[in-house]
């Protein structure tokens, strides 16, 4: 299955109603397809939180799973809690275990693994290509020119961090449980999930690793709109001023980022966990290897915190 980008644009310009509409299809085709055999990946963030909302309005019976990395904000764990028919699933290995064993996830899962295998492969095939681009007119695979110099950086990177933490007791949850996940995930959250829709569509019942993502053509706009539309519950940590509720301590994308960043806004609304990432994960020395800012500071342009 294959889907171009113009079909993709169309459907995510489609309004709310719409949008729901196609998207209780698609619930509907994976509940059907697996006998009722499913559940939610909640993770309390505002994407998961609606995604919860709408099956259980189809089938109030579906579980929810929440993978606790135990690098949620406290806020997200306390939602959670309060919500019910959740079961809690913690990964095998520590954040500061993934640290020491495969590195810290910078820049991107993409730059991330180019970086973490043209450090670590005896393959020169595979370095020309990480250096160079695969021989193609996208020179795709590379490096970006940017961030070649991570390759001698005085630290540990990798892009394995979301496959320990969560993707992993994700797929040992499937088969141990015999339960199919639906993942409130988005097109336009990344240009890897972009590929994922465009590749398998909303419901990837024939990938490796069966999913239902029935919000794909959602817009952030989208969610929102449903979340006061319909009144849903969800967690106080965006009424801090985040806009993204994952991992606390990733890195990845924090240099796209207007100030304050993610952890610039961290050290004003936890100053404890601001302090840990800093000075026990060592996060303070790669964020300055990156060239991104992490200390709090007055900008010129009266800036709230909660915006």
């Amino acid at each position: 299955m294959s889907i171009n980008t113009g079909k993709l644009k169309i459907l995510q310009n489609l309004g709310l109603d719409e949008k729901i509409l196609l998207t209780n299809r698609r619930i509907k085709e994976w509940y059907e397809h697996h006998d009722g055999h499913v559940y939610v990946s909640f993770s309390g963030g505002k994407d998961s939180t609606v995604l919860l909302d709408m099956v259980r309005k189809l089938y109030p019976e579906v579980p929810a799973v929440f993978f606790n990395t135990g690098l949620e904000f406290p806020e997200i764990i306390e939602f959670v809690r309060r919500t019910e028919n959740v079961e809690e699933i913690r990964p095998k290995m520590t954040f500061v275990q993934v640290l020491n064993k495969y590195g810290y996830p910078v820049v991107s899962k993409e730059q991330s693994q180019y970086i973490s295998e043209i450090r670590n492969t005896k393959s020169d095939k595979l370095k020309n290509i990480r250096l160079n681009g695969q021989d193609n007119k996208y020179k795709s695979g590379k490096i970006s020119e940017k961030w070649k110099y991570l390759i001698d950086a005085p630290f540990k990177i990798s892009h394995k961090c979301c496959n320990v933490m969560k993707k992993n007791p994700n797929k040992q949850f499937m088969k141990e449980s015999n339960l199919f996940g639906y993942v409130g995930i988005m097109a336009e959250d990344s240009k890897l999930r972009n590929q994922m829709y465009k590749r398998s569509g909303c419901n990837a019942f024939y990938d490796k690793f069966p999913q239902s993502r029935p919000m794909m053509t959602w817009k952030e706009k989208d969610v929102w709109e449903y979340i006061k539309r319909f009144n849903v519950p969800y967690s106080s940590i965006y009424d801090m001023g985040y806009k993204r509720t994952g991992c606390i301590f990733c890195m990845f994308g924090v240099h796209l980022e207007k100030e304050p960043n993610r952890f610039q806004r961290l050290e004003k609304t936890h100053p404890q966990l601001y302090k840990y990432c800093m000075d026990k994960l060592g996060l303070k020395e790669i964020l300055q290897y990156i060239g991104v800012p992490y200390e709090w500071r007055e900008l010129d342009e009266q800036m709230e915190l909660f915006d």
